[in-house]
């Protein structure tokens, strides 16, 4: 069953003029992509800095509009929906992003900070979003105690757990995870990767897992699609795609990590 069909989505940025008469540059961050995600499914988004994942990401998750194109979530174009509905809809999205410390509020304690997606939905009252943010604290491997701690009196590895906590706990069915786990140490990685995959199976959401980091893509993505300046050059299984790779960029990636 299809959940997330991006259709032709194309995205460009004016730049500042570099002279008074002469018409600001365009810059093509991305060219008419197209891909379709399975529900509990992982879709992989790799490709140098530089190269579009980022803005992908963002429009996926209606953060920014897109110049031509459509993201569609259970059929739904989300650019297409009023504010009110879209804010309504974000239950069903959320999103990982890369640095775990620099995505908290320092000043919130990690109830507020988990919780806070809850506001958007008016049904559930105070005593269920603290029972719904002490579930998912302990999903992620973290105490109901931990709820009256602040960012900073925690690891890197648990950040990012807190991360995904708050991203969890509109119970969505898809999570955009941008380069999740590239600020962490390798041991911790690994941690937050089978965390992820664990929670992929209780749950059953899917991810649209961007990264630079093609050996975590292979480990834990089911398709990858590699972008080269906005567009994309090659899409198939990862068994597939990094052992038999047919376009250049691809076998360029793979042989700068070789």
């Amino acid at each position: 069953m299809t959940l997330l069909d991006v259709r032709h989505l194309s995205r460009q940025y004016r730049l500042p003029r570099e002279r008074l008469l002469q018409p600001p540059p365009v810059l093509q961050a991305l060219s008419d992509v197209s891909f379709t995600l399975e529900a509990g499914r992982t879709l992989g988004i790799v490709g140098e800095s530089g190269c579009g994942k980022s803005t992908l990401a963002r429009l996926v998750m209606a953060l920014d509009v897109p110049t031509s194109g459509q993201v569609l979530l259970d059929g739904q174009d989300l650019h297409a929906l009023p504010p009110p509905e879209l804010q309504r809809q974000r239950r069903h999205f959320q999103m990982v992003f890369q640095d775990p410390y620099g995505s908290l509020d320092p000043r919130h304690t990690i109830a507020r900070i988990v919780g806070e997606p809850l506001e958007a939905m008016p049904e559930v009252t105070r005593a269920e979003r603290l029972q719904r943010s002490t579930e998912v604290l302990d999903a992620v491997g973290l105490r109901a105690a931990d709820l009256h701690k602040y960012p900073h009196e925690f690891s890197g590895g648990q950040r990012q757990r807190i991360a995904i906590a708050r991203a969890l706990v509109t119970r969505p069915r898809l999570i955009v995870a941008d380069e999740p786990v590239s600020a962490l140490d390798v041991s911790v990685q690994a941690q937050v990767l089978n965390l992820m995959q664990d929670l992929q199976q209780q749950y059953g959401m899917a991810y649209l897992f961007i990264s630079h980091d093609l050996a975590v893509v292979d480990l834990v993505c089911d398709e990858v699609i590699v972008l080269q300046q906005g567009r994309i050059v090659e899409q198939g299984p990862p068994d597939l795609l990094f052992t038999r790779p047919s376009h250049p960029y691809t076998q360029q990636l793979l042989a700068s990590v070789a």
